[in-house]
């Protein structure tokens, strides 16, 4: 799946162009694998590990509170090398710095998997919704935008942006052995920064919309599109999306042909 690469590397330049602005940048680089990542963590992590609703008075800090702005999507490529494996890139202050604060909060995870590609999407989407599996972590609302909550207990525990990016790269790695690296970026320094993530975020929505649609398709659901092809804009971006998911079928088909010989 190239069709994101691109949008990888965007958000690279991104993040350099926040440390050219002079915004507050910190970088940990965190173990691969699942178990590593879940031992260094000061909260449970895992089916039920959230007891429950983290009331406003029992919350620590708010992110993503749509007086403030958010941001979240998320990213894949075929290509493992394009993402850094266990990078987590915070912009902005961190949860133990924002006592009774609610910050503006952009969120993207990159993945990376030579076999991930348009049938993972929504897998990948999927596993995004956390529900109650962080401790002293609840996500109000996910889509484009993300709100959540971090409450007094998690904070007390150590629990950082760090231990976000820990525990996410543990629940996706759980949930699709297909990834093979990933990466993860929390942008709290202000409502502009989030602003421009979020353009960022409106080109990727009109491939992720797209990739669906091809997804679906493929399975034999034409799900139409209102707009003109030959006077559409996207175009470009939906022949090649076309292009990638076909010819991963097709390979996938050679795949199983081989392998039912």
């Amino acid at each position: 799946m190239t069709v994101f690469d691109a949008y990888i590397l965007k958000i690279a330049e991104y993040v350099e162009d926040m440390r050219a602005q002079g915004r507050r940048i910190a970088v940990f680089n965190v173990p691969a694998s699942v178990k590593q990542l879940k031992e260094g963590l000061p909260v449970r992590v895992g089916p039920n590990a959230n007891p429950g609703i983290i009331l406003r008075e029992d919350t620590y800090v708010e992110l993503g509170n749509p007086e403030v702005g958010s941001c979240a999507f998320i990213l894949f490529t075929d290509k493992p090398e394009l993402v850094n494996d266990g990078r987590i890139t915070v912009i902005g202050p961190d949860i133990k710095d924002s006592d009774n604060k609610s910050l503006p909060f952009g969120q993207v995870l990159l993945m990376g998997g030579t076999e991930l590609g348009g049938r993972e999407h929504e897998e990948l989407k999927y596993l995004g919704f956390v529900g109650d599996q962080i401790e002293g972590y609840m996500v109000r609302s996910y889509t484009r935008s993300i709100w959540s909550r971090v409450s007094k207990d998690a904070a007390a525990k150590g629990f950082c942006l760090e231990s976000l990016g820990r525990a996410l790269m543990s629940i996706y790695k759980s949930g699709n052995t297909k990834i093979e690296s990933m990466e993860a970026l929390f942008v709290t320094s202000g409502r502009g920064d989030i602003k421009e993530l979020d353009d960022i975020a409106t080109q990727v929505q009109k491939i992720t919309r797209e990739i669906v649609r091809e997804t679906w398709k493929i399975r034999g659901y034409d799900i139409d599109c209102a707009n003109d092809c030959s006077s559409c804009s996207d175009k470009p971006v939906c022949d090649d999306i076309r292009e990638v998911l076909r010819a991963k079928e097709k390979n996938e088909q050679k795949g199983e042909e081989s392998y039912n010989v």
